[in-house]
């Protein structure tokens, strides 16, 4: 799929409106200051890749979006923090029982809180409940409702275990030594209270059995997993490990592998604790994994992003190193080649080899800590883990409190938790992070915000966004489809900057086919500097793209943040690229224009004619002091038959030598008629091709430059009149339009693409 890299011009002219789409490398883009426009109806159309058009056009104005003063508008920001306290007797280490919120006294960062809500849980009143499907709200995550839905009055006192087998990380001896130990848990130690889920991260996320306490079906969901899945995802070498595959001195560094490989894994154990949010109780992660390899801060916004969720979401996780105990050889296993060099002599092979293994284990350690439960390392017994997860479950308090904090800058925040009694011990959760706003972000967690937006389900709306995409064929079963997206320019506040107002919008994007497949996709920052801001704010801001697909459905979705607030907006959209070849008269979309700008240098687009490059007018909004340009294209025109009349018996004369062969005519007539109700307000004169113009497309381009000053304000049904008269085909397509009265004030300098407004409309 071909593209182009943006480029940034000016020019005068305008438009308004839609949301837009994007290619894998973003091509040529522009922008432009435009007239006024209106947009009452959301261009819901195709795209494809090729072209990039950054403009600046009309805006909405109040009366077009017109504020309704019956509108009451609710905002709720429920912060509600919750911690789970075990409290035990210092001698003999029983749960306390009987305790109230009078007895507990909770600070954040040494201030103290109001305790709000304040429960016990204890498994050994909890009623029985053999399986049940816990996550019906939450059908979006890793879990789904399959079987029915548990009540949180069933789920009371119940002990809820998820075990996560991270495949990717483990080799074929640490999913058996993972397996057996699951096995032993569930035959000899799994409770009547325990409700126990099976996960596994291999190609996918994957949940293998729900929320149960059958054993049987847990049993069956372990004994599936089996060593070779995990063979695609070993860790990569890096420039300080001993673990080369081979003899020779060279090292192949594979960090960045290995930085994706860790995110993916630390974005499953996001994904497990917002599936659980919605619960009360307290959750318990088991994630047997064979280590995190994090390389410095590449990982790290992954890495909070999944301690937040799970400390939000009450997940307590147990980290257990699959690799059991291990014996460090300074000169590598049986898997590596000999180490060349004086670094088997000096200890430096050793070290490395004991760092490695440290870094692999400290992310693990982390988020175990971080979230309230242990690690388990240097092991071969995996069952303490399993012991410490039902000894911190078996009855707790949940205390909960709204912080005085109300600052959102994602800092850590420390608890403390005291009791009025001296013979007790608390265990509980050291802290959080708290909640960040878009200024307090950085640059990793700004860009996870626009991923997570695009892969969510729900519309981002804090932006309006507008789309239009149009389709032209490019080549057999090949079409180019530019789309434009439009924010109103009054939604983007521009932040002083020296002499220049200054302004940046982030772009996202991708087009899937029915099976999921990421066909194209854009990630854009788009920088705005403009004299006079103030125009802008009262215009709008347009982005075009493109892209090129074959024929056929896929699905759309583009996601626009401006950068100083962090406002986003999306729009999402199937898109169907036509089969021309089903229909008489092959025609591309109708491209309607109040804008022309100087096209860049070699940019291929059905958009750029005669060194200028049309800027679709997405609202159909134009003023009376303004042109309307049309571009359409006939593909594949019928060739005129031989004259009947003709005397059959001469032969036809042979073409000189060395001459292109000789070759029937086309004949397509074409015209375009502005009507209002059912009178006729004007017509263009009649056009009539006889030959292609467009000779690599097999197309006949038609293009027509209609001034507007002759037709009064209202709104226009726009008839465009095709005719194939070899081929005896046609069709008529209509469209909507819009014509505002021009603005009293004139502008000092018309544009210099337009033609004289007192000359008819004209094509070509």
């Amino acid at each position: 799929m071909a593209a182009m890299k943006p480029t940034i011009n000016r020019a005068t002219d305008g438009l308004a409106g839609a949301r837009l789409q994007s290619c894998r490398k973003p091509l040529k883009m522009k922008w432009a200051l435009a007239p006024e426009g209106l947009f009452k109806s959301l261009i819901r159309c195709a795209l494809c890749p090729a072209l990039c058009a950054l403009l600046i056009a009309p805006a909405f104005t109040q009366d077009q979006q017109p504020p309704d003063s019956t509108t009451v508008t609710f905002k709720v920001n429920s912060d509600l923090v919750l911690t789970n306290v075990v409290v035990r007797d210092k001698k003999t280490g029983e749960i306390v029982k009987g305790l109230t919120d009078k007895d507990f006294t909770i600070t954040e960062d040494g201030k103290p809180q109001r305790i709000v809500s304040f429960d016990f849980e204890n498994v050994d009143q909890a009623a029985p409940l053999n399986e049940a499907t816990i996550n019906a709200s939450a059908p979006n995550g890793v879990f789904g409702a399959k079987t029915g839905t548990a009540t949180q009055e069933q789920l009371r006192n119940h002990r809820l275990i998820v075990m996560f087998f991270d495949i990717t990380s483990m080799q074929p001896d640490d999913i058996d030594r993972a397996q057996d130990a699951a096995r032993d848990y569930i035959n000899k130690q799994m409770h009547p209270a325990d409700l126990v889920a099976v996960v596994s991260l291999d190609n996918t996320l994957s949940l293998d059995q729900d929320f149960t306490a059958n054993k049987q079906l847990l049993l069956k969901a372990i004994n599936a997993y089996s060593g070779p899945q995990a063979a695609g995802f070993a860790p990569g070498a890096t420039s300080t490990t001993n673990q080369v595959e081979d003899s020779s001195s060279f090292t192949a560094d594979e960090s960045e592998y290995n930085d994706i490989n860790t995110d993916r894994e630390l974005f499953a154990i996001e994904d497990i604790a917002k599936s659980l949010t919605w619960l009360n109780e307290k959750k318990s992660l088991l994630y047997f994994s064979g280590g995190i390899q994090r390389d410095g801060i590449e990982n790290q916004a992954s890495l909070h992003a999944a301690i937040n969720t799970a400390v939000r979401a009450n997940v307590s996780i147990y980290s257990v190193d699959a690799r059991g105990l291990q014996a460090i050889s300074p000169l590598g296993d049986a898997t590596t080649g000999n180490i060349r060099g004086a670094s088997s002599f000096n200890g430096a092979a050793l070290q490395n080899n004991l760092d490695a293994n440290f870094n692999t284990q400290e992310v693990m350690g982390v988020l175990s800590n971080d979230t309230g439960g242990k690690a388990f390392f240097d092991s071969n017994d995996f069952s303490p883990a399993f012991d410490r997860i039902q000894r911190d479950t078996s009855a707790y308090y949940v205390i909960g409190y709204h912080s005085t904090d109300v600052r959102r800058d994602g800092r850590y925040r420390h608890l403390a938790v005291k009791i009025n009694r001296g013979d007790v011990k608390l265990e509980y959760r050291p802290g959080y992070y708290a909640p960040a706003d878009y200024k307090h972000a950085n640059r990793e967690e700004r860009e996870q915000q626009l991923q997570d937006e695009l892969a969510s389900d729900l519309p981002a709306t804090d932006m309006a966004v507008y789309l239009q995409a149009l389709y032209f064929r490019s080549g057999p079963n090949r079409f180019y489809v530019p789309v434009s997206l439009v924010v109103p320019g009054s939604q983007i506040p521009f932040v002083k900057g020296g002499d220049r107002d200054k302004a940046t919008i982030d772009i996202i994007g991708q087009v899937r086919d029915p099976n999921g497949h990421d066909i194209g996709d854009v990630r854009d920052t788009v920088k705005l500097a403009i004299d006079q801001a103030q125009q802008v704010r009262q215009k709008n801001v347009q982005y075009t793209t493109g892209f090129t697909l074959p024929t056929g459905k896929y699905h759309l979705k583009f996601v626009v943040r401006e950068n100083e607030t962090g406002r986003m907006g999306s729009f999402e959209t199937d898109l169907t690229v036509p089969d021309l070849r089903k229909v008489p008269l092959k025609m591309s979309s109708v491209v309607l224009a109040s804008q022309r700008m100087p096209a860049a240098k070699k940019q291929d687009s059905p958009l750029v004619r005669d060194g200028q490059q049309l800027v679709p007018n997405l609202p159909h909004v134009f003023r009376q002091d303004q042109h309307m340009y049309f571009l359409y294209e006939v593909y594949d025109p019928a060739h005129a038959t031989a004259d009947k009349s003709a005397d059959a018996a001469q032969p036809p004369a042979k073409p000189a030598k060395g001459a292109p062969p000789a070759t029937s005519p086309v004949r397509v007539m074409t015209s375009i008629e502005f009507l209002q109700g059912s009178a006729k307000a004007f017509e263009t004169p009649l056009i009539q091709a006889t030959e292609i113009n467009v000779p690599d497309r097999e197309a006949i381009a038609f293009q027509f430059d209609v001034p507007l000053d002759s037709l009064k304000p209202g709104t226009y049904v726009c008839q465009i009149n095709v005719i194939d008269d070899a081929g005896g085909t046609f069709t008529f397509p209509r469209t909507a339009i819009l014509i505002r009265p021009a603005p009293e004030a004139a502008p000092a300098t018309p544009p210099a693409a337009s033609p004289p407004a007192s000359s008819p409309g004209t094509g070509r």
